[in-house]
């Protein structure tokens, strides 16, 4: 393969609903949030494990729903205003991982959870853990994290981790040996994150030797055993 050079850019994100791999590890996830916005008190929260797509299912929900969006990881730079969110849609994404000393504080939320299901108000909180899980000193606000419904996105299956690599591929224009998709899904471990460090990998080597991305190269690169190929 002649060396191909292509622009040190990734294409931005895409949220879309039919940008998203459908499976039976997320059909419940999926489920619950086309039941909105008839949600058990106005609110759910929508949990799975790193990479495992509740940022996607999240905005996207979020751009159906016309919702304002905060990033509770991130510091806010000025506390939220309430009243103006009274009858809103809101998303709290990362909810589980609210910043230290930022203006999400236990107050904030309590008083958000409990504008939900209020003069048509909705709210949707994404972790990684169930908020029965999560840290909070209010009692009344534990007492509603408690209660929250909860739809969980499972362990990526063969399905969801394909996408998640041809998606990787495709975001860096890269089309690898059409057998290098099966080779990786029975060696990578079973994480979305795992899988797009891989392609990360891969593009770096096949970039810095100018080769075709490969069942060899991924041999090579992500060390897997000769045991493995000769299992082909």
């Amino acid at each position: 393969m002649s060396r191909q050079f292509r622009l040190p850019l990734h294409s931005p994100p895409s949220f879309a609903r039919a940008d998203f791999a459908a499976s039976p590890t997320n059909a419940q996830a999926l489920e619950a949030l086309d039941a909105w916005p008839r949600w058990g008190d106005g609110r759910l929260a929508l949990v799975g494990d790193a990479g495992a797509g509740k940022t996607h299912l999240a905005r996207d929900w979020a751009a159906r729903a016309d919702a304002v969006v905060v990033e509770a990881a991130n510091p806010l730079e000025a506390p939220l205003d309430l009243s103006a969110l009274r009858g809103r849609a809101v998303l709290i994404d990362d909810a589980d991982r609210r910043a230290q000393g930022g203006h999400l504080d236990d107050e904030t939320l309590f008083h958000l959870i409990n504008m939900a299901g209020v003069d048509g108000g909705t709210l949707l909180l994404t972790g990684r853990l169930a908020p029965v899980a999560w840290d909070c000193v209010v009692p009344d606000l534990r007492s509603r994290l408690n209660a929250t419904a909860v739809a969980r996105i499972d362990e990526p299956d063969d399905i969801v981790l394909e996408a998640v690599l041809r998606r990787a591929f495709a975001a860096r224009a890269i089309t690898p040996a059409p057998d290098v998709y099966p080779y990786l899904l029975r060696r990578i471990p079973r994480s979305s994150l795992e899988a797009m460090a891989a392609v990360d990998l891969l593009d770096e080597a096949a970039s810095a030797e100018g080769r075709a991305i490969t069942r060899v190269l991924a041999g090579e690169v992500l060390a897997f055993g000769e045991g493995d190929e000769e299992e082909d």
